[in-house]
């Protein structure tokens, strides 16, 4: 049985997992690994005992006409297993396309990763931080953060570019000088993201599930969890995203000497890698890096930063693996 390990239990690597298995069924073994507690990138759900749980990275999807077609069976599969509903919450200083149609998660965003990894059956293993790759004949030797390696007849790296190009081993020769200058160009933008969690008694009674603030140079976003989601059995959560020119102003800063700035902010306004800037040039959807043994490079940043860019990302990958594997 081939043995493929997708690096990255976010977006893309999740989809990528659960489109391999429609695809080759019982003849691959999927492994996902993830440098983090969690699965879900920078879709992130952060759980909380007593109130709504929030999402501290992407706070919904808006998806234009033409993708919502290209991707018709992806959300018709997630609308009708009620991993999304269209979003119904009031929306202020939001600059929409006309044909756009946003939705959120009611379980929060990291839902949409959990179903698409139950979906591939894959093997999830978390804390496992990728720090090299070598070539062994047929094979590549991945090893993790505790000095361990395990062998596998592909990989693919979903994780952010700038995390790729730190591995160790036989990556960064097997990268071709055109590959690595495309690589160089990708940017991500950095911001804070602060989750406020209230008691269930708690009231907070604003007249919006989301909003863009205009007037901070500071805060850029504000979501209330338990409006945005329709939830009211838990106490609410407060999302603040930062903008992102305090973020990277503020990048090195210790956080609790940022905290306080933001919480200062965010009084006025009330009565992580974030996103991709500049992607690989061409958005080609995926990088071989080589095709014996197989490596490939995928995610946002070869493509663009949203929802329908992962998935476009994760539609490339899957071609190139099944190609790849099945002759």
């Amino acid at each position: 049985m081939l043995r493929v390990l997708i690096v990255g239990a976010g977006l893309t690597g999740s989809l990528c997992a659960c489109l391999l298995r429609r695809a080759l069924q019982n003849r691959v073994h999927i492994t996902v690994w993830d440098k983090s507690r969690g699965t879900g990138g920078r879709m992130m759900t952060r759980r909380a005992e007593d109130s709504v749980g929030a999402d501290i990275g992407a706070q919904y999807i808006s998806a234009t006409e033409f993708y919502r077609n290209k991707h018709d069976s992806l959300y018709s599969e997630l609308l009708s297993a009620g991993v999304f509903v269209p979003m119904s919450c009031p929306v202020e200083g939001l600059k929409q396309k006309d044909d756009s149609l946003n939705f959120v998660s009611p379980d929060g965003m990291g839902h949409i990763v959990k179903h698409f990894l139950q979906q591939s059956e894959a093997e999830v293993q978390l804390l496992r931080h990728v720090t090299c790759v070598s070539r062994r004949g047929a094979f590549w030797e991945v090893e993790f953060s505790e000095g361990q390696s395990e062998a596998f007849d592909a990989v693919v790296l979903t994780m952010p570019v700038p995390q790729i190009l730190q591995l160790r081993g036989d990556l960064p020769e097997c990268l071709s000088e055109q590959q690595g200058a495309l690589l160089s160009q990708v940017q991500y933008s950095s911001r804070f993201g602060l989750v406020v969690s209230f008691s269930k008694d708690s009231s907070l009674n604003l007249p919006y599930g989301f909003k863009y603030v205009s007037d901070s140079p500071i805060v850029r976003y504000l979501s209330v969890e338990h409006q945005k989601r329709n939830l009211s059995s838990l106490g609410p959560s407060l999302v603040v995203h930062t903008s992102v020119s305090f973020g990277a102003a503020h990048l090195e800063s210790p956080l609790d000497q940022v905290q306080p700035i933001i919480f200062e902010e965010l009084q006025r306004l009330l009565p992580q890698f974030s996103q991709v800037l500049t992607s690989v040039p061409g958005c080609p959807g995926h990088m071989t890096v080589l095709e014996k043994p197989l490596m490939l490079l995928g995610g946002d940043a070869f493509t663009h930063s949203n929802f329908d860019g992962c998935v476009e990302s994760a539609l490339s990958l899957t071609r190139e693996l099944t190609q790849r594997l099945t002759h």
